[in-house]
C-alpha cells in the first residue's frame, strides 16, 4: 500500500533547531508528504522550503495542552496562515469537554476554523472517557472541522485503534488523523485500515 500521502511528517519538539525543520522538509519533498507538521515559529521556513513541492505545511495551535483562550488560539491561527500555513492542527480544550460545554468547545472550534485552513481538531482521547470522545467527535463535526485526531504525542498516551473506532462513529463527514505512537509501516497500515484519513509521525515511514 502506497501510504506517503497519509504521513503528515512531524517535529514539533521543544529543542528542535532550524537544520532539524530543513531535514524534516527535506525528507518529506523526498517521499512526497502530504504535510509537514510544526510549530508555528517555523512556518514561514517550511513554505519557503517546501515552495512547488506539493507538500503542505502543518502547523499547531492551543499545543499541546488546548488550554489557551479562544481569543489566542484564534490569533494563532491566523497568525501561522499569514505565515504560509495550509492546515491547522488545534488542540481542543480538554477541560471543557469533560465539562460537556458543548458551547465553549463548538465556539473555540468555529474561531479557529474562521483563519480558512483545513482545521484538525486535537481530541487528546488518552485524557477522555469513552463517552467523552463520542462527545468531541460529535461537536467536531457540528462546528465544520475537517478532521478530528486523536492525540498530540505528548500527553500520557496516543493513538488507538479503539479511539479511531469511536470516532468514526461519531464524527459524521470529518476525515481521522491518528498520532501518538505510530512508528512503522504496519502499524500505520493498520489504522488506514481502520478508516484514518492521515497519519502523524515523526518517523520515516
Amino acid at each position: 500500500m502506497q501510504i506517503n500521502k497519509y504521513i503528515d511528517f512531524t517535529n514539533l519538539k521543544a529543542d528542535a533547531k532550524t537544520a532539524d525543520i530543513i531535514r524534516l522538509c527535506e525528507i518529506a519533498k523526498a517521499h512526497d508528504y502530504a504535510s509537514v507538521c510544526v510549530n508555528s515559529r517555523f512556518v514561514s521556513l517550511c513554505k519557503k522550503q517546501l515552495e512547488g513541492s506539493g507538500v503542505n505545511v502543518a502547523c499547531v495551535v492551543g499545543f499541546p495542552l488546548g488550554a489557551m483562550s479562544m481569543d489566542a488560539k484564534a490569533y494563532e491561527a491566523r497568525k501561522a496562515v499569514e505565515d504560509g500555513a495550509d492546515e491547522i492542527d488545534m488542540v481542543i480544550a480538554v477541560g471543557a469537554v469533560k465539562e460537556r460545554d458543548n458551547a465553549y468547545v463548538y465556539e473555540d472550534i468555529k474561531a479557529v476554523r474562521a483563519c480558512g485552513a483545513v482545521v484538525k481538531v486535537i481530541l487528546e482521547t488518552c485524557l477522555l472517557t469513552d463517552e467523552e470522545i463520542a462527545f468531541a467527535s460529535r461537536i467536531c463535526a457540528e462546528a465544520g472541522a475537517d478532521f478530528v485526531k486523536t492525540s498530540t504525542g505528548f500527553s500520557t498516551g496516543g493513538a488507538t485503534l479503539e479511539a479511531v473506532k469511536i470516532m468514526k462513529e461519531n464524527c459524521g463527514k470529518c476525515r481521522i488523523k491518528a498520532s501518538g505512537g505510530i512508528r512503522d509501516y504496519d502499524t500505520a497500515v493498520k489504522y488506514i485500515e481502520a478508516g484514518v484519513s492521515r497519519i502523524g509521525t515523526s518517523s520515516e515511514l
